[in-house]
């Protein structure tokens, strides 16, 4: 486990859920999104906690994305020099970590990213 600095809020773990706008659904259900997107979806993956999450996100971006059309509505943004998209699945320590930042003054988007990137 990495070790932060007060200075830095700690943010959440593990994959993310909705499909966004983006083109439309192919045969399997996969919702197109560009290659950046899909590679960001595929990066934040590294973050989960255990070997296992991690290879459970990985399975689940390659079971609900495809390349192609960018998604317009798919939510990303970028903290602390982290990008991260779609919708986080937060463990309850990522939980109560995000509940401690935003009662701290953070706002709850960056804390969100920041216990999943640094937790």
């Amino acid at each position: 486990m990495r070790r932060i600095t007060t200075a830095v809020v700690l943010a959440t773990t593990t994959m993310f859920g909705t499909v966004a706008a983006g083109g439309p659904p192919d045969q399997d259900g996969r919702q197109s999104v560009s290659a950046d997107q899909y590679r960001i979806l595929t990066r934040q993956c590294r973050y989960a906690n255990t070997a296992q999450a991690q290879s459970d996100c990985r399975a689940e971006v390659r079971r609900k994305y495809r390349v192609g059309e960018r998604a317009t509505g798919l939510d990303c943004r970028t903290y602390s020099g982290v990008t991260v998209c779609g919708t986080l699945k937060l463990g309850p320590r990522e939980q109560r970590c995000v509940q401690d930042s935003v009662s701290k003054g953070l706002t709850y988007r960056r804390a969100e990213v920041e216990c999943y990137a640094f937790l």
